[in-house]
């Protein structure tokens, strides 16, 4: 008989560990996609890194976007898993790939079309990086169905309980990648020197690698993959279900990418580097906030199963566990970003300017590290008993309040750090917030 996965029994502070160790390795690699070619990247100086960044910024939106059909379909699994409910486990995996594979043909559709107004919305002056940034965004684009479908195989996964799966998977794809970007960006052996196309293409094959490993994979788990007829009409009243539960979450991170194109405009004032120190810092920032990304998914599905089964007191302990283990990573991420800002940044650019830039980027956002940290993990406790609106709601005002913020303190006599402050004291008040209310909301329910 297949094995199942069931977070509903058991030590909380182990289970939590077992769920998130590899989700957070998941996260890491699905991050070092870009982690990677920004490492290469960054071999041929900052105009190729500004290139990459700036077109990257729309593959930051289609992770929002996907975000539709990955929340729907893991919370969906978790809570249908916890009633023990598989046919409505089926039922919501066929909706969610129905879903993503729809919105990643119409995304990567408009994209194709507009990609010059869209590079051109940044408003850079120099034309090689600006030719090399659609270049990207085309190559991009016509892979995003592997983009989009490797997130929702992800969070079938996780919902269920089985979080190696999507950990080996994208391991495969990562370590692909690796090996083909040297080769496909420098031109080594019998390999053209690409440079920025050669970044594209190596992370649209590695995600299509991945892509066909997680089908294999589904064939060989029909316990919850079986009789799902993908090209059957879809129910559209599961589809609002499922559009209900991602699209608060995917306007918040839709926002937060557009937030960060209009950041992006206003450095851009100040030349080509402190957008590269901008792509390659959050890069680096990603050691935290993706670390609480395999967190929040299993937060989300460990919430999930056990709201599902009605077991509210699993729910709060799992909390507060999850609360203590992101402390202790948001404050060694903090230490992190302050104290060794030059070592980390110089790994991936050498340029004397870019450097210092970059370690004031880090140090001002090594404050927020905590906040962000209990942010994101407790936006999947709240995912887990399908509230997925108190997330989106603070994230996206405090984002917004971002710009306003970047234009008042970058005229002060901080210039350009005004605008890393402004992210910096946004965080804080984005995870303060939230965290209140979630307790709120477990107070009401436990009372």
């Amino acid at each position: 008989m297949e094995k199942t996965y069931n977070l509903t029994e058991g030590s909380i502070t182990k289970t939590l560990f077992r769920l998130a160790l590899p989700i957070i390795g998941t996260s890491f690699a699905e991050v070092a996609y870009s982690f990677v070619d920004m490492f290469w990247v960054g071999k041929m100086g900052t105009e190729a890194v500004a290139s990459v960044g700036t077109a990257g910024f729309f593959t930051w939106l289609a992770s929002a976007i996907v975000l539709i059909p990955k929340i729907g379909a893991e919370v969906g699994v978790a809570q249908s898993t916890g009633k023990n409910e598989l046919k409505e486990v089926k039922r919501y995996i066929k909706h969610s790939i129905q879903i993503a594979v729809c919105l990643a043909i119409l995304y990567g559709f408009i994209m194709i079309v507009f990609r010059k107004e869209m590079i051109g919305f940044f408003n850079l002056k120099e034309e090689k990086i600006i030719r090399d940034a659609i270049n990207y965004l085309v190559i991009v684009s016509c892979g995003f169905v592997f983009y989009f479908l490797n997130p929702v195989f992800t969070a079938v996964f996780n919902g269920y309980g089985d979080s190696r799966t999507p950990f080996v998977v994208n391991t495969v794809g990562l370590v692909t990648n690796i090996i083909l970007d040297p080769f496909l960006i420098l031109g080594i052996g019998p390999f053209p020197r690409l440079e920025v196309i050669g970044a594209a293409l190596a992370t649209v094959f590695s995600q299509m690698i991945s892509t066909f490993i997680f089908i294999i994979k589904a064939k060989r788990t029909p316990l919850i993959f079986s009789e799902i007829a993908l090209f059957q009409k879809p129910d559209f009243s599961l589809v609002k279900t499922i559009v209900r539960l991602g699209l608060p979450t995917a306007l918040q991170n839709g926002f937060f990418s557009v937030i960060g194109m209009v950041l992006a405009r206003i450095i851009a004032q100040w030349g080509a580097t402190p957008i590269a120190v901008q792509n390659i810092g959050s890069q680096i920032e990603a050691i935290s906030w993706m670390t609480a990304g395999g967190f929040e998914s299993a937060m989300c599905a460990f919430t999930g199963q056990n709201y599902g089964a009605n077991k509210w007191e699993r729910v709060k302990k799992a909390y507060m566990a999850g609360m203590a283990i992101v402390s202790g990573i948001g404050i060694f991420a903090s230490v992190l970003l302050i104290f060794c800002g030059g070592p980390l940044f110089s790994i991936f650019i050498k340029e004397e300017e870019a450097v210092l830039l970059g370690v004031q980027y880090l140090r001002i956002l090594g404050f927020s590290q905590l906040f962000m940290c209990i942010e994101i993990t407790t936006a999947g406790a709240f995912y887990g008993i399908g509230k997925t609106l108190p997330p989106s709601i603070t994230g996206i005002v405090f984002n917004i309040l971002r710009v306003p913020g970047a234009l008042f303190l970058s005229a002060t006599g901080l210039g350009l750090n005004g605008i890393w402050w402004a992210i910096s004291i946004s965080s804080i008040f984005k995870g303060t917030v939230l965290t209140l209310w979630y307790v709120f909301e477990l107070k009401k329910k436990l009372c």
